[in-house]
């Protein structure tokens, strides 16, 4: 018998998938991050610690383990060097195909035919599958990139509050959410900067969100232009040649509000998930 085995390996956590050759779930694993910036040996014992998880809970024997088609979706496997890197791996599969986490996803989204996603978390970024070719828009990295993310609200939302303690804007009830955070000290706002990641940018998200659908004039219009970006990003898609278009990402449903209702008519719910994607890649059919 064959089995087919499915792993989605982000910045924040690690999951597989184990089914056989009917597609019932018959394992699962979940471990940390697996990106490909903690490095190959990192990445490769977070992988296997997956993968033994799902075996285990199987109850496949090493003969049966041999008999794996594997198909492994792993955040920054683009970086130059890491395809030779994973090529060296060895998980004692019959077979093991990699692509990006975004890739696995857009499958799976798609039922493991053309189609594309946007995603909209702390960053984001839209992957596209058009005649069997994968290609990405944006994505570039923040702050140069991710229009519409969480991290751009928290920026926006960060220059409105140092604006209005420098009162070259007027207070609003979001300024004073987020200078709360800095004890309305403008010294304590820049040394938090000084070191903030995407992620500490993002944080604010919510609190935008929030303030936005309280009627905030400001948060109102810092929410109404990412919804403009996300739109045109949404447009690019569909002029690039992508029949299906599904949001996806933690933000995604609180944007999605926010867009014009012909927008919203051209977007498809997800068929599956970044798993069911990455069995997709290994080799899995439904039947």
């Amino acid at each position: 018998m064959t089995y087919y085995l499915g792993i989605d390996a982000g910045g924040s956590n690690c999951r597989a998938r184990l089914i056989d050759a009917e597609g019932a779930i018959i394992g699962t694993g979940k471990s940390g991050s697996a990106n490909a910036g903690i490095g190959v040996e990192a990445l490769y014992e977070t992988l296997s610690n997956t993968v033994d998880q799902a075996i285990a809970e199987a109850g496949l024997s090493i003969v049966q383990r041999a008999q794996i088609r594997a198909g492994m979706g792993i955040a920054g496997s683009t970086r130059p060097g890491m395809a030779e890197a994973l090529a060296q791996l060895d998980f004692g599969f019959a077979s093991v195909h990699y692509a990006t986490d975004a890739q696995v996803a857009n499958l799976g989204a798609h039922g493991g035919k053309d189609g594309a996603i946007l995603i909209i978390g702390t960053g984001s970024a839209a992957q596209l599958r058009v005649n069997g070719e994968d290609f990405t828009i944006g994505g570039y990295g923040f702050p140069i990139s991710d229009e519409g993310s969480g991290a751009a609200l928290g920026l926006s939302a960060m220059r409105h509050a140092l604006r209005a303690l420098d009162g070259r804007t007027r207070t609003t009830k979001l300024s004073l959410a987020v200078a709360e955070r800095f004890n309305h000290d403008t010294a304590q706002a820049i040394a938090w900067m000084d070191h903030a990641t995407p992620r500490d940018y993002g944080s604010f998200a919510p609190v935008v969100m929030d303030y936005a659908e309280a009627d905030d004039e400001i948060a109102r219009s810092i929410v109404e232009h990412a919804a403009g970006h996300i739109e045109r990003f949404i447009e690019t898609i569909f002029e690039r040649g992508a029949t299906r278009c599904t949001l996806v990402g933690g933000l995604a449903p609180r944007m999605s509000q926010w867009l014009r209702s012909r927008t919203v008519q051209l977007l498809s719910d997800p068929i599956g998930d970044p798993l069911d994607g990455a069995l997709y890649l290994a080799g899995f059919r439904k039947r």
